[in-house]
C-alpha cells in the first residue's frame, strides 16, 4: 500500500506531465505560429488507427492513476504486484519519473514551433538536430517510455503493466510512421541524421 502522500504525489506528477507536455506546449506553439500542433487525424488508416489509440491509451493511464489516488483498495481494482512493492525499487521508480518529466522539458523547449502530436503533412516542420535530438532521435517518446516504466516501479500492477506495454507498442509503430514522413520530407538529410543518431539513445 502506497502512503498517502505517495498517492497524491502521483496524481500530481501526472497532471504536470499532462498539462506542461501537451496543453501548455500546444499553446505556445499556436501563439507563435497560428498552427494548432494537435493533428491526430479520425481517419481510417494507420495515422488515423494509432491516434485513436494514444488517446485511449493517456485516458487509461489518467483512470490507473485516479484509482491509486483515491480508490481503497486499489489494489484490488489494478491486480497489484505485492513483491515488487519494495521502497528501493519505489524510489526508482520515481527518479525515473523525475528524469522523464526534466527530458520531456528540455526535449519540446529545443523542439520550438517544430513541435506536434501526430504527422503534420500540412505544415512542413524543420528537422531538428541539436540538444537531446543530437543523442537520440525521439527523445520526446523516449521520456514517455521511461514514465511508463516509472508508474509501474512506483505503483506496480497488472493494469500498470498493461499501459507500459500498450504504450511501448504504440510507440514504437508512430515513431517509424514519423520516420517515414521525415524521410520524405527531409530525404538525404534525415537520412545522414538516421545514420548519425540512434533511433532512441
Amino acid at each position: 500500500m502506497m502512503e498517502t502522500w505517495q498517492r497524491y504525489g502521483l496524481l500530481a506528477y501526472f497532471a504536470l506531465y499532462f498539462f506542461f507536455g501537451f496543453v501548455w506546449r500546444s499553446i505556445l506553439v499556436f501563439r507563435r505560429t497560428g498552427i494548432n500542433p494537435i493533428v491526430l487525424p479520425a481517419t481510417d488508416d494507420a495515422y488515423g488507427y494509432v491516434g485513436r489509440a494514444f488517446k485511449l491509451a493517456m485516458m487509461a493511464c489518467a483512470g490507473v492513476v485516479l484509482v491509486v489516488t483515491f480508490v481503497e483498495p486499489a489494489d484490488v481494482w489494478l491486480g497489484s504486484y505485492p513483491a515488487l512493492q519494495a521502497p528501493t525499487l519505489r524510489l526508482t521508480g520515481w527518479g525515473l519519473l523525475l528524469l522523464a518529466l526534466g527530458w520531456l522539458l528540455v526535449a519540446q523547449a529545443q523542439m520550438g514551433v517544430a513541435w506536434r502530436v501526430g504527422i503534420d503533412a500540412r505544415q512542413p516542420t524543420p528537422l531538428v538536430q541539436h540538444g537531446l535530438f543530437s543523442r537520440s532521435r525521439n527523445p520526446i517518446f523516449l521520456s514517455m517510455r521511461v514514465a511508463l516504466l516509472g508508474l509501474v516501479l512506483v505503483a506496480p500492477s497488472a493494469a500498470a503493466l498493461v499501459l507500459l506495454v500498450a504504450g511501448e507498442l504504440l510507440m514504437q509503430v508512430q515513431v517509424r510512421l514519423e520516420e517515414l514522413h521525415l524521410s520524405g520530407l527531409h530525404g538525404e538529410r534525415y537520412a545522414a541524421y538516421c545514420k548519425r543518431v540512434r533511433r532512441w539513445l
